[in-house]
């Protein structure tokens, strides 16, 4: 029997948008709140989690995988460099290029940051009832998918 898939309205895309957003910003504002950090930008976060994914990456394939210009890039960078959270390094084949990795400072406040984030999350799933903590829970691998088919080009 073929099962009909059904297509979600304007309003709900809309919502789930919405909701996303504000999931993401509130969970972020109450994460720093709860490390008594000041947050960093959100471009300087996304290079973080780009050089921690990909130890050794240049400065241009940063920029390459944010759609982002180099010279933006290349702020971002230095600040993140005075900040003591990023290393540059020379590539020893071509003295040109820069490799970026992460500091310990870097490593231990994006662990601290995961820490605090995952205790809050905890807390807040517990204040929900089990039928909708269980749905919650159930739809991680659906974000994962809908993550995956926004990654694609």
């Amino acid at each position: 029997m073929k099962q009909v898939t059904r297509v979600p309205t304007d309003e709900e895309i809309a919502r789930l948008g919405a909701r996303l957003g504000e999931l993401h910003r509130l969970l972020r504002r109450r994460t720093h709140a709860r490390a008594d950090r000041e947050p960093l930008p959100e471009a300087q976060v996304e290079v973080l989690l780009l050089v921690r994914a990909a130890p050794g990456i240049s400065g241009k394939d940063v920029a390459a995988r944010l759609g982002t210009a180099p010279n933006t890039v290349s702020t971002l960078v230095r600040d993140l460099t005075d900040a003591g959270l990023l290393v540059r390094d020379r590539d020893p084949a071509d003295r040109r290029v820069i490799r970026l990795r992460l500091t310990d400072a870097a490593h231990r406040r994006m662990t601290d940051y995961e820490v605090h984030r995952a205790a809050l999350l905890t807390e807040a799933l517990a204040r929900l009832d089990p039928p909708a903590r269980a749905a919650v829970l159930a739809a991680a691998p659906h974000l994962d998918a809908l993550l995956t088919a926004l990654r694609a080009p």
